[in-house]
């Protein structure tokens, strides 16, 4: 009881001492909006925090990481809310919430955007298309800029322009101490590095300086094929992306089409000359025969509204995710994801892949912590179900088997974005031969574990 009433008034005396320095509010337990404040992406994440602290400027920030740590409170970084383990909503502790902190400022002549901690990809589409500009992001546009950027940011142009993190050149961070530095190639190096790949595990990052690329011919769409065709497609899809130029990016869906039915989407995204993007595209349909194909002049913000309205339709469902990496669709690795949404658990059961390749594959390993370099698919088993009850156990299971399955042509590891708190085996491998660099900047900057919620890293 004792130990009870004490943390109950280390919890009120946070909050009182939040609310008279922040210029922020400070949402907690008892407060009307406390139920909207914690929504995120993924309604199955119970976790209750004891507070909020909606930030609104990095001096908001460094009070919040001050107040956690005077008064003993875990702490955790919300950012797009996109995790689906809920490492956003540290229970019984206090969030930092960015999601107030959207702008984005464009330079057009230095081709620089500067990209606050809590703005989404959406947003930076949206600032740097206005100039003839992008950003290398994902497929997302709800997905937080930061979250993206520092696990690594899988995306269409990375074939051309690398991994978000590749394009990270500078960041502004509150560290566990309540310090806020500046860190790029020449300040803070070693932070720097982490920070690309590393994830949150180091500081709070309250703004970002993000590489912009001019566009060029950009064609976009979905091309979706029958589930009768998927072997076929699957077989083609693999032999042309062992070719694929640079200049495109495809994403791969295999999931259930508006009737219910398992479906094959593609989505391809070209950057680069106009009639070559043409022809290529041509290839890319000729998989198969589609069903439906819906491709043609686009920016990129039209790529994320598309996805989108998939991730707002499903917004609040449950969710369940496990990563491969798979050196090639091999035949094998292509029937056992054939074989696995026939027998899916829901609808909403879905494999989706991206390919890593070009640009994103010419960095050295070690110039980042994203430390696997070499060409690969990166597959997402996403598990999901409508919150009426079910729970939920024969859909971990689906997603479990089919991680199972995949593991005799996998890669070491996986994408660390995507590994669940208890993924340790994936993560030892996740960065490469980076491990021992990470741990050693990690007990440089957070030598006491304050952002120990973040994205695994390594043990050792």
């Amino acid at each position: 009881m004792r130990v009870m009433n004490i943390q109950t008034i280390s919890k009120s005396a946070a909050a009182r001492e939040l609310r008279a320095v922040m210029q922020g509010k400070v949402v907690s337990r008892d407060d009307d909006d406390y139920a909207r404040t914690r929504q995120i992406w993924n309604g199955a994440v119970k976790n209750q925090p004891a507070l909020f602290a909606v930030c609104e400027t990095s001096a908001d920030v460094q009070a919040a990481v001050q107040a956690a740590r005077r008064h003993r409170l875990p702490l955790s970084v919300r950012g797009g809310g996109h995790d689906w383990a809920g490492r956003a909503l540290r229970d019984d502790g206090l969030v930092i919430d960015l999601t107030g902190m959207r702008d984005v400022a464009v330079d057009p002549r230095a081709l620089v955007a500067t990209v606050a901690g809590g703005a989404r990809a959406k947003d930076l589409a949206v600032a740097a298309g206005t100039h003839g500009l992008v950003a290398a992001l994902g497929n997302c546009g709800t997905v937080g800029v930061a979250g993206l950027t520092l696990g690594g940011g899988y995306g269409p142009l990375s074939g051309t322009c690398g991994l978000a993190a590749d394009n990270l050149l500078g960041a502004e961070i509150v560290l566990a101490d309540g310090r806020r530095v500046t860190t790029g190639p020449d300040a803070e190096p070693e932070l720097y590095w982490a920070l690309r790949g590393g994830g949150g595990n180091f500081g709070v990052v309250t703004s970002l300086r993000v590489r912009l690329h001019p566009t060029r011919d950009m064609l976009a769409g979905s091309i979706i094929y029958n589930w009768n065709e998927a072997g076929a497609v699957l077989r083609r899809y693999a032999a042309f992306a062992a070719a694929a130029p640079d200049e495109l990016g495809v994403a791969v869906g295999v999931m259930s089409g508006p009737d219910g039915q398992p479906v094959i989407m593609v989505v391809p995204l070209w950057n680069g000359e106009r009639r070559q993007g043409e022809r290529v595209m041509e290839d890319v349909q000729a998989f198969g025969t589609p069903q439906s194909a819906q491709v043609g002049p686009a920016t990129y913000a039209d790529l994320l509204a598309q996805f989108d309205a998939w991730v707002e339709a499903a917004d609040g469902y449950h969710w369940e995710i496990r990563t491969r990496w798979l050196p090639a669709l091999t035949a094998g690795a292509a029937d056992a994801i054939i074989a696995a949404k026939a027998r899916a658990a829901s609808p909403h059961c879905s494999i989706f892949w991206h390919h890593f390749h070009g640009a994103a594959t010419r960095m050295a390993a070690d110039g980042a912590a994203f430390g696997v370099r070499r060409e690969h698919f990166m597959v997402e088993i996403v598990a999901g179900w409508k919150p009426d009850g079910d729970d939920g156990a024969a859909h971990r299971r689906w997603a479990q088997d089919l991680w199972q399955s995949l593991a005799p042509f996998a890669l070491p590891g996986g994408y660390a974005n995507l590994l669940g708190p208890d993924d340790r085996e994936q993560a030892a491998a996740a960065y490469g031969g980076n491990a021992t660099r990470l741990r050693m900047i990690k007990r440089r900057f957070d030598p006491d574990g304050v952002f120990t919620s973040a994205t695994p890293l390594p043990q050792g």
